[in-house]
């Protein structure tokens, strides 16, 4: 008679347990797939690759799908198994082996196996169930939708309001902690680190935060003579050279070397006879709010290097080069005419002596500090943002677990501090 019945029940269950299979398999190797992979073998022609991309750009779907369609197999499985065992052992003992049947079958050969094969062939297993797993989304994606239309409704009362189009985990800050965690397991080295976190930061800082600012750009007074502007122009050892008239804040043209070289070569080397409007070139004028990454693309599209930045009154802040943005990627940018100046000096305590115009970004690079910088650019700033005052010379402060310590001033402006190192942090 149990013979009979484990003989009746058996084909059904193999293809329940099969497909509630092939649906965890899915599930699994949809999230865990390489998308970067992916998207290589779909730009090859690969049709699964692409049915995978399309999934799961609408991963919230795709998985309400798959789980709508795993609990209706389990839960079809379990109540025929329990029919059938009831039927053969009467009261409550039929219920009790139906259930530890289906715990053990379950848990091993749909849950389980399918998922731990999933994970170590990730990306062909979700290309092998692409289609399955397009049909499951068409067919339980409509009730997967009905069903979190309810759960936001419910939740709506309680104060929790949730769009359709709400983010569990932003997509940069998945892969910066990614990065983070690997760097505190040693598989990530810190330059690495470095540059990977400051592509991520391009869209969340602005060209205030990166640019020169007004007090140190070199500049050249266009009312000069040519040959003293020539001068100039080779003592400054930069490319570019902005120019103004009368006041510093009026910005005219940009003397770029190059023309200025076929300048000389037109003229046959007479430096008094050049015409310095002639060939400089029309200043391009940015708002001091424009993201790195928007500023970097506008450099990409114009095909120049350079950009005056002015503020919201049309007042002029700084410059921002191609060069200033690279670096907050790969670090500082050094060639053979930079002038090295360093405003970070070890002191004997183990921390730093910096001149207050260092950046914190450079900083926390050169030291491998975690110094706030979303209040300041630069060490002066986020010592004054947290003292709420101006310091004099000999003050200490300490914020973030660092000594402060102010060694010169000038005027309301610091110039050198000393920094401890980092405290301990309490246990």
């Amino acid at each position: 008679m149990i013979w009979a019945i484990v003989a009746a029940l058996a084909p059904t269950l193999v293809i329940l347990l099969a497909l509630s299979g092939m649906i965890s398999a899915a599930e699994t190797s949809m999230t865990a797939a390489s998308r970067g992979r992916l998207h290589q073998l779909e730009r090859d022609g690969d049709r699964p690759a692409r049915r995978v991309n399309r999934l799961i750009s609408n991963q919230e779907t795709m998985i309400g799908a798959i789980l709508v369609a795993n609990n209706v197999i389990n839960i079809f499985a379990s109540v025929v198994t329990t029919q059938v065992l009831g039927a053969a052992f009467p009261g409550w003992l039929g219920a009790a082996i139906a259930t530890a049947v289906m715990t053990v079958l379950v848990v091993v050969f749909s849950e389980i196996l399918p998922k731990t094969l999933a994970i170590a062939r990730a990306d062909d297993v979700a290309r092998a169930l692409s289609i399955p797993t397009d049909w499951v989304v068409r067919i339980f994606g409509p009730i997967a939708n009905g069903a979190q239309w309810i759960v936001r409704h419910t939740l709506r009362p309680f104060g929790i309001k949730l769009s359709m189009e709400t983010d569990v985990l932003a997509a940069h800050e998945e892969i910066r902690g990614a990065v983070e965690y690997h760097h505190s397991e040693g598989l990530v080295e810190s330059r690495d680190r470095w540059m990977l976190g400051g592509v991520l930061d391009l869209g969340e800082m602005d060209v205030s935060e990166v640019m020169v600012h007004r007090k140190a750009i070199a500049m050249i007074d266009a009312d000069l003579p040519p040959r003293e502007i020539v001068l100039a122009a080779l003592e400054s050892g930069h490319t570019r050279m902005p120019l103004y008239r009368q006041d510093p804040e009026n910005v005219v043209g940009v003397l770029h070397a190059k023309d200025l070289l076929k300048a000389m070569a037109d003229a046959d080397g007479k430096i008094d006879e050049l015409k310095i409007a002639s060939f400089m070139r029309q200043p391009w004028f940015i708002p001091e709010t424009t993201s790195l990454k928007d500023q970097l693309a506008a450099f990409l599209k114009r095909r120049t290097h350079f950009a005056m930045v002015v503020d919201e009154y049309g007042a002029l802040q700084g410059l921002v080069t191609l060069e200033d943005i690279l670096e907050e990627i790969v670090g500082e940018i050094e060639d053979e005419h930079d002038v090295v100046v360093p405003g970070v000096r070890p002191a004997p305590d183990g921390g730093v002596v910096v001149d207050g115009s260092v950046t914190i970004r450079d900083l926390n690079r050169s030291m491998n500090w975690n110094l706030p910088d979303d209040e300041a650019v630069t060490v002066a700033g986020l010592l004054i943002h947290e003292a709420q005052t101006i310091p004099d010379v000999g003050q200490v402060f300490v914020f973030h677990r660092h000594e402060f310590r102010v060694v010169e001033k000038k005027a309301n402006q610091l110039t050198v501090l000393q920094i401890s190192p980092p405290e301990a942090p309490p246990e």
